[in-house]
């Protein structure tokens, strides 16, 4: 297994260490309920530096990133960043994108840790107009400090000021005296904060640096574990889950970062933009469970009849709601918020009711 730069320190802190997309990662070290609660009330510290992130270069730049992403490059000014996705030729998604705009002629994309092969091939495949990629996995490591009390931990380390980034934009400069250290803001736990990029052999004094100003405010280490229940509790959408080659943009609820927009030819357009004139069949919901239950990814939802309508693609026990909460595809007659389902849990037929997420208020 590869192993993040920061290994040492979730070995030395306990972690629960287990593979995850090729890396050895840590899963949790207090418990995910603890690690959760201690986002959403104060600060928590993800090592996500096994994300892929590949430099995209040249004067044909926008071009080229406006031909495989869905969303509108052409709208970015330096300094700005973008959900996106790369649609693939039949319809589903090859994978959802952070795209970080440094000038009209450099990009930075950060991919999904278990698609960087998939997606750097992908790129390679589609660059007919000669720009330059540079696939820097490898040579970034990346700290995702979130939850209300990251922007006060954080500003203790930077002369940069904090509350003036706005949501989906990014700075460069120094942090916990490192140089050219980006620092975004976007986020994937619905509870605040920013993500760290920076060169892995200054991890360590970055990490202690980042701990030690955390310190007041309670911060602690977080695993995997939490980052799936947050992210679930946001309805936000997980790669492999939620959506993969065989999902629609369109049914994900991803039509927002999909833009058909003069001049932007991207992959399967034709396609989609025929999609979405004609409607779509089924779509991903948000659901929350009525009688009690946990929803599983796999488990069946069905009618108040038992006649299948769907499938769960994701489900936990919200942390902070004590409740079992859902994402799902369902025909589309079953999607509106109220309508009630049912979640076949090994034969037990046990109600749901469709919500809009998040699930977290």
């Amino acid at each position: 297994m590869k192993t993040t730069p920061f290994i040492n320190k979730h070995i030395a802190l306990g972690a629960k260490m287990h593979e995850f997309a090729g890396y050895n990662m840590p899963i949790e070290y207090s418990g995910i309920i603890d690690e959760h609660l201690t986002v959403c009330k104060s600060v928590g510290v993800f090592d996500v530096s096994h994300m892929g992130e590949f430099w995209v270069k040249g004067k044909h730049a926008m071009n080229f990133l406006q031909q495989i992403t869905s969303n509108n490059v052409a709208v970015l000014a330096p300094g700005k960043a973008q959900y996106t996705c790369f649609p693939n030729e039949t319809g589903g998604i090859v994978d959802d994108l952070l795209l970080y705009c440094f000038d009209s002629d450099l990009y930075l994309l950060v991919v999904n840790a278990a698609n960087i092969e998939k997606d750097w091939e992908w790129c390679i495949t589609h660059n007919t107009i000669d720009v330059g990629l540079e696939n820097a996995s490898d040579c970034i490591a990346q700290l995702a400090v979130q939850g209300p009390k990251a922007l006060d931990t954080l500003q203790k380390l930077t002369s940069l000021k904090l509350k003036d980034i706005p949501y989906y934009e990014f700075r460069v400069g120094d942090f916990a005296g490192v140089s050219h250290v980006i620092i975004s803001h976007t986020g994937y736990t619905g509870a605040g904060g920013f993500e760290l990029y920076f060169d892995p052999q200054k991890a360590d004094c970055i990490w202690d640096a980042i701990f030690e100003a955390g310190f007041e405010f309670g911060i602690k280490p977080v695993g995997l574990g939490a980052r799936d229940t947050l992210r679930l509790e946001m309805g936000f959408c997980l790669y492999g889950n939620d959506i993969d080659d065989t999902t629609s943009p369109l049914e994900a609820g991803l039509g927002w970062i999909t833009k058909f927009v003069e001049g932007k030819d991207f992959t399967n357009r034709v396609a989609l933009e025929q999609q979405k004139k004609e409607g779509i069949t089924r779509k991903l919901i948000g659901f929350e469970m009525v009688d009690r239950g946990i929803p599983r990814r796999g488990y069946m939802l069905t009618d108040n009849n038992g006649a299948e309508i769907g499938h769960v693609t994701s489900g936990t026990m919200s942390p902070m709601r004590k409740i079992g909460i859902g994402l799902g595809y369902v025909k589309l007659e079953y999607a509106k918020p109220g309508t009630i389902i049912s979640l076949d849990n090994r034969g037990r037929k046990l109600k749901a009711m469709v919500v809009k997420p998040p699930f977290r208020h």
